[in-house]
């Protein structure tokens, strides 16, 4: 039996390598708008945070979810991936 590669993608808040799955991925498309992609299959430039609120704010306080994005993070979008974060 072939062993399947699980896709492994880096936290923008800790900075840990963990499985693609156990992270929510934000998005910016081409128009420049952000969106959650809880599915991991919108096309965009993304960034992964862990479902953790520290790694949220983390993130969110160093600019490196902006940076990583290359665009800025409005608090509107923080709060909702905040309520994403609390639930999933």
């Amino acid at each position: 039996m072939k062993v399947k590669k699980i896709p492994m993608r880096m936290c923008t808040g800790c900075m840990e390598m963990k499985p693609k799955k156990e992270l929510i991925r934000v998005v910016k498309n081409k128009e420049g708008e952000l969106s959650m992609d809880l599915v991991g299959k919108k096309p965009g430039r993304g960034a992964y945070v862990c479902k953790n609120v520290d790694c949220l704010e983390k993130a969110f306080k160093t600019k490196r979810l902006s940076r990583n994005l290359e665009t800025p993070i409005s608090q509107e979008i923080y709060d909702d991936l905040r309520k994403a974060v609390e639930l999933g």
